[in-house]
């Protein structure tokens, strides 16, 4: 039953052949199985979700037939939720209780959705590892020894592993479409300003963009469906109608103009990643579609600008944990300063605490022409650089990640960490939809097909996704580890 996708599931549970308790409970005595080992999980809501299945069920016999009514899913922990922790995998946040959902978790429960819980992240989404929440490392469902990527570990790894069977994820440089290139799952980024980032924590409020974590394009775009769509709370938001996201699903690519850009195949590529990749564009251009070299001249300067522009804003962002109104606080604090210096030092990781460095010495006087301007200037070359790629091409495919998921602890040198996101970082500086799709495994692991829209193209980027998996079975393919829960397997 985990391992069908939200799809099936919603078929399955329109023509009674499962109810959504069952179906919740089977994810909850999975969770119970398998998180020990991966902590997907920080919280686990088992009360309020069998509360929340039959009250679906009871809507499915009264007729209700919204398609995401009763199916479980797991919200990552940057999400508020009223009277649930949301944590933001930090230990300053540890014991905080919002007293209000945020808007994508407001959404997604009026669509009908069972939240199973709030799932473990980089603390306040800064990593591409998973490894520096305050409540521990997250495994990989397919080697629990290695790591599921960041920030959005952990709703990747549930969904992988058949905890959950969608989750959302949020991506500031790659968070959602890194992990989900690691697990092996289907990660979508929306165009900035296309889901509301109201009651989401600020990692970089320039960047930061909600999105979905599932089996499949076809999940992805019935999770989009409901999350998407104009926020007055939310000034970011945009005011432009929501497309019929899985009614767009079915356009053959034949024709379809796919932007190959040079850069992403370059020194650093795996070989066996790279040779997938290219079999991956071969699998669409049999099916029709087009293949186009392309260049994205400024795209080497997008991990360079990308970690000036993101910790000078979580510098200011950040700045409002203190100790003063909510979350943790030092003990007897002799004074203010010192209330303000011990809360900040003891209750920071120190991935937090150096991008919060960086970021206000870019931000000082005498540093922030030299820095932080020259960085949004780059951003506007990197952004140019994509405006006029799709002047000759429909969508742009490459690599999400030049490797696969390597073992936890082997990337200390935080340099080295930044540069895992070298794909994916301009997406989020351009504000462009992207997602990342199954497209072969390297030494037994996964790795992603990343596809790249234009701006507001989330419609044309699913569709492509979807009919990719149309071609191939990639997605298909369980961890052991999920597949050994499934069958009672040690």
């Amino acid at each position: 039953m985990q391992n069908l996708t939200v799809t099936e599931l919603s078929a399955e549970l329109s023509r009674g052949a499962i109810s959504s308790v069952e179906l919740t409970r089977a994810c909850l005595d999975r969770i119970g199985r398998l998180n020990p080992e991966l902590n997907a999980f920080i919280t686990v809501c088992e009360e309020s979700a069998l509360a929340q299945a039959a009250a679906a069920d009871r809507a499915r016999a009264e007729g209700d037939e919204r398609p995401l009514l009763g199916i479980p899913l797991a919200h990552k922990d940057i999400f508020c939720t009223r009277d649930t922790h949301t944590t933001c995998g930090s230990r300053i946040l540890q014991d905080f209780l919002p007293p209000y959902d945020a808007t994508v978790v407001e959404k997604l429960r009026q669509a009908g959705t069972v939240m199973l819980g709030k799932t473990n992240m980089d603390e306040f989404a800064m990593g591409s590892s998973n490894e520096s929440s305050y409540f521990g490392a997250v495994g990989n469902p397919h080697d629990p020894g290695r790591v599921p990527g960041g920030s959005s570990g952990g709703s990747a790894a549930a969904v992988a592993a058949g905890l959950s069977p969608m989750a959302t994820g949020t991506d500031t440089g790659g968070s959602i479409r890194q992990p989900a290139s690691f697990c092996g799952i289907t990660g979508f980024k929306p165009s900035y300003g296309r889901v509301s980032r109201w009651g989401m924590i600020a990692f970089a409020s320039s960047l930061d963009q909600a999105g979905t974590l599932t089996r499949s394009a076809a999940d992805a775009a019935l999770m989009m469906q409901a999350m998407a769509g104009l926020d007055p709370r939310d000034s970011t938001s945009v005011d432009r109608p929501v497309e019929d996201y899985a009614g767009a699903l079915g356009k053959p690519v034949n024709g379809l103009r796919v932007g190959v850009p040079r850069p992403h195949f370059a020194k650093g590529l795996s070989p066996g990643v790279e040779r997938g990749i290219h079999a991956a564009l071969a699998e669409l251009e049999r099916a029709g579609a087009i293949l186009i070299d392309i260049d994205l001249p400024n795209n080497h300067l997008s991990v360079p600008a990308y970690y000036v522009v993101a910790p000078a804003e979580a510098s200011a962002n950040l700045s409002r944990y203190d100790g003063v109104r909510y979350g943790y606080r030092c003990e007897s604090p002799a004074d203010l300063e010192d209330l303000y210096t011990r809360t900040r030092s003891e209750g920071f990781g120190d991935e937090v605490k150096r991008r919060i460095l960086v970021g206000t010495y870019a931000l000082s006087a005498g540093y922030y022409d030299a820095y932080y301007r020259k960085a949004q200037r780059i951003r506007r070359l990197i952004r140019q650089d994509f405006i006029d790629a799709f002047r000759q091409v429909d969508v742009i495919a490459g690599p999400t990640s030049p490797h696969v998921a390597f073992p936890h602890g082997a990337k200390a040198d935080p340099v080295e960490m930044y540069l895992e996101d070298i794909f994916t970082i301009a997406v989020n500086l351009a504000g462009l939809p992207g997602i990342s799709v199954p497209a072969g495994f390297e030494e037994g692991l996964p790795f992603g097909l990343q596809i790249i829209g234009p701006d507001f193209g989330e419609a044309l980027v699913l569709n492509v996704a979807h009919q990719f998996q149309q071609l191939t079975d990639w997605h298909k393919r369980l961890p052991e580890t999920a597949a050994q829960a499934e069958t009672g397997e040690n």
